[in-house]
């Protein structure tokens, strides 16, 4: 009998790192998500619009990469 208690505290820690996984890859997949969508919407913007926000085309990247962060 405690060998099978054994086994099953292992298995819960393969389902809880298996767990874990599948949240930091959604965690990832929305950061992702927001990145891009904070891109295209920037991107889209015309440089006097940028320019009156006071940002520059290269700070794109940057910006969108401190937005998916923060979230």
């Amino acid at each position: 009998m405690a060998n099978v208690t054994e086994n099953l505290g292992h298995d819960f820690g393969i389902a809880r790192a298996f767990n874990n996984l599948r949240a930091n890859i959604a965690a990832a997949a929305a950061r992702r998500a927001i990145y891009n969508q904070t891109v295209r919407e920037l991107s889209a913007l015309s440089g006097r619009e940028l320019a009156d926000l006071g940002i520059s085309r290269s700070e794109i990247r940057f910006l969108a990469k401190q937005a998916a962060e923060q979230h």
